[in-house]
């Protein structure tokens, strides 16, 4: 095992995709696309995958949103939000590439894929998710912050997704969803807690959890909190909070930090001024921890910014995709890399959850041929027990809901992330003991018997 010694950290994330919440403005746009003179060449694989897409005679109007000659997907992101512009883009630039790819090849038997791509800014999710309801066949490769607010319409007009991921645990939980990825409500998996408490005795020793007042970075914390009590490690609370709009000083906040008497930390954040504020007041006010992060801090923005301020050195992010860095060693991840530069969009983790997903729809789309029905393609969906996108992503079984048991550890030193366990490249640690109950009640849910949203809690 290889970690960076320069800097006494460590980290670790699980894989739940929560981001920062606030305010914006929505839009959508029709039918995207690329520079034709730039996107790559459409593949008959993708990975190690065989292509859903292609030419074929399916006709019929068979379900809303699909005719002979079309099927309506919808699909998108938070870019618009004003506190941390171009939030989760990678999502939706992805879909932008998969449905241009897919479409050079013939479409879904045929037919061509029109795809609606929203912004939800965060705070527009209702509007967004009523829009969709109205004309999409489904939505694929979603990922919104507040997709708690939004999922009671959806799950109302009876629209299905594949989403990228799930936020709240109501979306996490409802009704004609499948996700590539699962990250349920009661449900977790520990594999990147265990292994960084392993190789990070800081971890394991004493820990601070950032606090904010972002509610989708707020149960993330909760669940963390959970997980390691669970893990015999109990976090301090050292009076740390965030605001989503913003702080007029991290100073007090480092100092804070640097007087709590612990030896690492773990944030929720994204990689947004707000989480950059903090970590560079802790660099100026000489706070040398161990530091833990959300797997979304894994990806190019936290790079590009550590590249300046080497504040996050010695980071530690777990995930259950593979990282861009091990193109090199992954078919996969380097078609995607590729299609998606090559349509002028952002890569990253969430944009690869994007991409399985998309594949995942494509693919039981492909099966129900003339018969392309909602209810079809959720069944197909359902059956698939070993999902891996071609490469993308550590094995799954979407329809049961459940977590992976498998996880990988990246390391940021400067602007480079670097797998740093298992030791070998392209390799995830699997391991059934992983996966661990979890209330849902710390997602501020009641389930179902067969585990699906029953209602909120009374605040």
């Amino acid at each position: 095992m290889r970690l960076n010694k320069g800097f006494k950290a460590g980290v670790i994330a699980i894989s739940l995709a929560a981001v920062v919440a606030g305010c914006g403005s929505s839009r959508s746009e029709e039918d995207p696309g690329g520079d034709d003179s730039t996107a790559p060449a459409a593949a008959s694989t993708f990975g190690d995958l065989e292509s859903p897409c292609g030419e074929g005679d399916a006709s019929g109007a068979t379900d809303q949103g699909v005719t002979d000659a079309s099927i309506a997907i919808g699909y998108g992101d938070d870019r618009g939000f004003v506190s941390a512009p171009g939030l989760a883009q990678e999502v939706g630039d992805a879909v932008d590439a998969m449905v241009k790819w897919c479409n050079d090849q013939g479409g879904i038997n045929g037919r061509e894929l029109v795809g609606t791509r929203y912004d939800a800014a965060v705070s527009n999710m209702v509007p967004v998710m009523k829009e969709a309801c109205g004309k999409e066949f489904m939505l694929v490769g979603d990922g919104f912050a507040n997709d708690f607010a939004g999922d009671p319409v959806r799950v109302a007009c009876e629209l299905p997704h594949v989403p990228a991921y799930t936020v709240g645990g109501n979306a996490a939980m409802g009704e004609l969803k499948v996700e590539p990825m699962p990250y349920p409500a009661d449900r977790y998996n520990a594999g990147g807690l265990k292994a960084a408490m392993e190789l990070v005795p800081e971890f394991k020793e004493s820990i601070a959890i950032i606090n904010t007042d972002a509610p989708a970075t707020q149960v993330s914390n909760y669940k963390v909190g959970a997980a390691l009590a669970q893990l015999g490690v109990t976090p301090k609370d050292c009076g740390i909070t965030l605001h989503m709009a913003g702080d007029s000083s991290y100073a007090p906040l480092a100092q804070k930090l640097k007087g709590c008497g612990v030896k690492s930390f773990f944030n929720s954040y994204t990689p947004s001024p707000q989480i950059f504020g903090l970590l560079e007041a802790n660099q100026q006010a000489g706070v040398e921890l161990a530091q833990f992060a959300e797997a979304q801090w894994y990806g190019e923005a936290g790079a590009a910014w550590n590249a300046q301020t080497k504040a996050a050195d010695g980071m530690l992010t777990a995930q259950t995709v593979q990282p861009l860095e091990n193109a090199d060693v992954n078919e996969a991840v380097a078609q995607y890399q590729e299609l998606v530069e090559g349509n002028g969009g952002k890569t990253g983790m969430l944009g690869i959850n994007a991409t399985s997903a998309f594949l995942l729809w494509a693919g039981a789309a492909k099966e129900c041929g003339d018969e392309l029905t909602r209810d079809c393609v959720m069944e197909k969906i359902a059956a698939v027990e070993d999902w891996t996108a071609g490469g993308l992503q550590a094995p799954t079984n979407p329809g049961t809901n459940e977590p992976t048991e498998c996880t990988m550890l990246v390391q940021l030193t400067g602007g480079t992330w670097e797998q740093v366990y298992p030791e070998t490249r392209g390799e995830f640690a699997c391991d059934p003991a992983n996966v661990i109950d979890m209330d849902p009640a710390i997602s501020g849910i009641k389930v179902t018997k067969d585990r699906t949203f029953e209602s909120f809690l009374q605040q």
